[in-house]
């Protein structure tokens, strides 16, 4: 039964110390024991800096200026000593790498134990029972680095769960899982809340994957505008312009061959773990074991969009190698507000629409992207999908790895299914959604139609 508060804000405002507008202000947001609420809004907004105060991890931690009352299980945040309130409100964060420090799965666990002075004779039954729960028992002696993003993630919330926290907060957790696997998150979720008190906020741009699983849900600020979406011409033309012939990258993706259109937007789906990103490394020189790729010269969009940062402020990264367009970009993909910003010091989403536009504006023939749509609020998205499209219908071609098969349908003319290493396809994606067994083999939920970003919501900030 859902009775006190733990969580309590009252007229809240945060701020960076060098910006002179808040990143959210005047927030009155209570948690009741118990609870499960899903935190929405569009990227920017302050979403993750808000449960960055939960755990504390901010202010002190970037030096933040709050103002307004906290109050953690009824005491005030800042009477907390530091790292005190973490065994209590866990956190799995948008990135799992960043929050990483050992080598294998079982060191991270032990890791995560020993900072809370677990006794050394428990230490290991409790890995054991983490690694059951979550069902990463074959995982134990894994490399972490060695993983998919995908799985990164589970293991970054077995690493909060092994705590057995009262609160748990999740930052986009379901962004690189792929949709069955998704669902299973979500039913595993939903039996660790049955089995005690705890309370969960996540945030999450996609509520409508995890079906009624939260209470309720807030909205942090008013939606942006969504624009029409662009038109879809058909592929012109029969020019090859990306053309794989037995690249493998052993023994991760096997030999793999097949050949994309000039202005062809493909979609490179499959399992956690399949291989996908390994593949796109591939594509553009950075991993291979054999096989030859054209043209060499492929604009690559990675899941860490932070890897391609080179300058101090998001403009220059557009127009580094002469990139062209770049106000025009900026405004499109919702950049202008933080153009001046360091790349390095804004919000996810926002990190992964300025890697798009750097490489969307260095004039390059072919695009790979792992994972684009993630962290993204609905009206970037349908802008993120109306620049792809544009770009296709000059003549760009575009091969991208996603688990949002909402966007594959909206956009796709092919689909390559990625299973165990081994490729097939391509498909036309219209069919790949009427074939039961390939959607099953490949981990895969056909698209459900409307928008994954329309639910009803309440409203702060």
């Amino acid at each position: 039964m859902h009775m006190h508060n733990v969580i309590s804000l009252q007229d809240v405002s945060f701020r960076f110390p060098d910006d002179e507008l808040p990143v959210f202000k005047n927030v009155d947001f209570n948690i009741r024991a118990g609870e499960r609420v899903v935190i929405t809004g569009p990227s920017g907004c302050g979403k993750s800096s808000l449960l960055y105060l939960l755990n504390r991890l901010y202010p002190e931690n970037c030096d933040g200026i709050v103002t307004g009352q906290i109050e953690l299980f009824g005491k005030a945040a800042a009477d907390y000593e530091p790292g005190e309130i973490n065994h209590r409100i866990a956190t799995v964060f948008q990135d799992p790498d960043s929050q990483f420090c050992m080598q294998t799965v079982e060191e991270e666990l032990a890791f995560t134990l020993e900072n809370v002075k677990v006794p050394a004779s428990e230490i290991s039954g409790r890995i054991q029972e983490v690694l059951r729960e979550t069902g990463l028992e074959d995982f134990r002696d894994s490399v972490i680095q060695t993983l998919s993003g995908g799985q990164k993630q589970r293991v970054a919330t077995a690493c909060a769960w092994v705590l057995e926290p009262e609160v748990l907060l999740l930052d986009e957790p379901l962004t690189h899982l792929d949709p069955v696997t998704a669902r299973e998150f979500v039913k595993w979720l939903r039996d660790l809340h049955d089995t005690g008190n705890l309370t969960v906020i996540a945030i999450d741009h996609q509520v409508a994957l995890w079906g009624d699983f939260f209470d309720r849900e807030w909205q942090m600020t008013a939606s942006k505008q969504v624009e029409a979406s662009v038109a879809r011409k058909p592929v012109q033309s029969d020019q090859i312009l990306l053309s794989a012939e037995k690249l493998a990258v052993e023994p991760i993706v096997s030999p793999v061959t097949f050949s994309l259109k000039k202005g062809e937007i493909a979609v490179l789906a499959g399992p956690n773990g399949s291989g996908k990103s390994t593949l796109l490394k591939a594509l553009c020189g950075l991993k291979s074991t054999g096989g030859t790729v054209q043209p060499k010269r492929i604009g690559y969009v990675p899941q860490s969009p932070e890897f391609l940062f080179l300058t101090k402020s998001v403009r220059e990264e557009l127009s580094f190698g002469g990139g062209q367009s770049v106000e025009d970009m900026l405004e499109r993909l919702y950049l202008t507000v933080v153009s001046e910003s360091n790349p390095f010091a804004i919000s996810h989403g926002q990190k992964r629409r300025t890697a798009i536009g750097a490489m969307l504006c260095d004039g390059r023939p072919v695009i790979v992207m792992d994972e684009p749509t993630a962290g993204q609020d609905k009206a970037a998205l349908r802008e993120l999908e109306n620049l792809i499209v544009s770009r296709a219908n000059e003549g760009i071609t575009f091969l991208i790895v996603t688990h949002d098969m909402n966007f594959a349908d909206r956009v796709a003319d092919s689909l390559l299914l990625l299973h165990e290493g081994s490729l097939s396809g391509p498909f036309n994606p219209r069919a790949v959604w009427q074939d039961q067994q390939l959607l099953e083999q490949h981990r895969l939920c056909p698209p459900y139609g409307g928008d994954v970003h329309d639910q009803p919501h309440e409203s702060f900030g």
